[in-house]
């Protein structure tokens, strides 16, 4: 059973928009880059109310993002790449999964099917698909997200506002450490 919220920003609205709709998840993971969680997530609330309360795929892939992003406050601090990152994961849901977002990972086959769906979503790389899988797996009960899920702490630990910062702290001190490990190699 999805969970009502996820605790990846401040607002209980667009907290629950990713916890139930699967595609303001997906556009949450492709926001989240070079941003705080907090932005990333709080990104598809924004377009959706920017879009007129819809984040159809076909919609989206229709719409003229990049004034969508642009418009102040902007969605993404890197609004024209970002517009363009959302636009063809719409296009991209919209072609292979007949717009229904759900599908990238409801009746999968396996973790390997998993894989290759969540690797062919536009702008998910290696560390994306890890962090979205351990999501599926921990707050969504995908069983072929479990396999994807890395060892160490991700997003899909997160179960609270707390819990939210306690991550973010922790992945601080990892990035600080390996530009240490880094600069002496």
């Amino acid at each position: 059973m999805p969970p009502k919220q996820l605790f990846f920003t401040d607002s209980e609205q667009a907290n629950a928009l990713i916890a139930t709709d699967p595609m303001a998840l997906l556009i949450g993971f492709a926001l989240d880059q070079q941003v705080t969680v907090q932005k990333a997530f709080s990104g598809p609330l924004a377009l959706k109310e920017r879009l007129g309360g819809t984040l159809d795929p076909e919609a989206i892939a229709g719409a003229d993002l990049e004034a969508v992003f642009r418009e102040k406050p902007a969605i993404h601090r890197f609004p024209g790449s970002m517009a363009k990152r959302v636009h063809d994961l719409a296009v991209h849901v919209q072609e292979r999964y007949d717009g229904d977002a759900g599908r990238v990972w409801k009746g999968v086959r396996g973790s390997e099917q998993l894989r290759a769906n969540l690797e062919a979503l536009p702008g998910f790389g290696e560390m994306k698909v890890k962090s979205l899988a351990a999501v599926l797996a921990n707050r969504f009960g995908v069983k072929a997200a479990q396999a994807l899920a890395p060892p160490h702490p991700t997003l899909g630990d997160v179960d609270s506002a707390q819990a939210l910062v306690d991550y973010q702290a922790a992945k601080k001190a990892h990035k600080a450490e390996w530009a240490k490990m880094r600069a002496a190699g």
